[in-house]
């Protein structure tokens, strides 16, 4: 009985090692083809500054935890309607992150997330908040040749799970970002991506509902949602038709500040 047991476990371990090293195969190579599509930097336009008028109505179109598998195509996206944007990145895929130069390169913003994102750890304790934050910068560094000047809290900084982990972490970080000369942006207009929305459809109909009536918006969606990406075919030549301008966010930008709860 024992080693029939012992026959079946070994079974099940060969199969979970089975299904997981084609995950694998399957996101390796869906990044290799990545570095070889043919849109590159290299037909990008990078745009001198617009300038603003007193009836201009900005869009600052905000990604955060990528780059992931999907940020390639959102590239291409942005480059053909030559559309600049802020990447709020993480190490979540370290296999993507030579994207962080394309995004560079091609006159986005590359702004720091966090290394993690997991709450437990960064909230723990604020030095816990800026070794995680410094980690994740160091990247940014490698990558486009300079540290980041703006970033966006995980959760953004009226998160109040922080509490769970430390009372007061979110005063005191959004002090210490100042002091640093660092700027933190939230958003005021949500995709629901990350929970509500679940296809292109929805997502696109949030932004439309979202942006209609304001002159400014700052806008949270996330690039490692394939129907995030989608959506963009769609929104982005919306807005245009609709006289918006898209900006990249930079430390004089609306910083859209949410109020801190913790």
């Amino acid at each position: 009985m024992k080693k029939k047991i012992t026959a079946i476990f070994l079974i099940l371990i060969s199969l979970a090692a089975f299904f997981c090293s084609c995950k694998n195969n399957k996101d390796n190579e869906a990044v290799e083809a990545f570095k070889e599509e043919e849109i590159t930097s290299d037909n990008v336009t990078v745009t001198e500054p617009t300038t603003i008028g007193e009836d201009s109505k900005i869009l600052y179109l905000t990604f955060d935890d990528g780059p992931g598998l999907y940020t390639q195509h959102l590239l291409a996206t942005l480059a053909k309607y030559n559309v600049k944007v802020t990447f709020f990145v993480t190490n979540f895929r370290p296999d993507c992150q030579f994207l962080l130069a394309r995004e560079e390169k091609e006159g986005h913003t590359v702004a720091v997330h966090s290394y993690t994102h997991e709450y437990s750890d960064i909230y723990r304790s604020t030095s816990a908040f800026w070794e995680d934050y410094n980690k994740m910068d160091e990247n940014v560094l490698k990558y486009t040749g300079h540290h980041a000047e703006i970033m966006r809290f995980p959760g953004g900084s009226s998160n109040t799970i922080s509490a769970s982990y430390c009372e007061g972490i979110m005063t005191a970080l959004t002090q210490q970002m100042n002091e640093k000369g660092i700027s933190y942006i939230d958003w005021d207009v949500d995709s629901y991506d990350a929970g509500g929305a679940s296809s292109s459809d929805e997502v696109f109909e949030n932004l439309k509902s979202g942006v209609s009536g304001r002159k400014s918006s700052v806008i949270l969606c996330h690039d490692v949602k394939s129907y995030t990406v989608e959506a963009m075919e769609r929104f982005i030549p919306w807005a245009l038709e609709e006289g918006f301008i898209f900006l990249p966010c930079t430390k004089d930008s609306e910083p859209a500040h949410h109020s801190v709860n913790n």
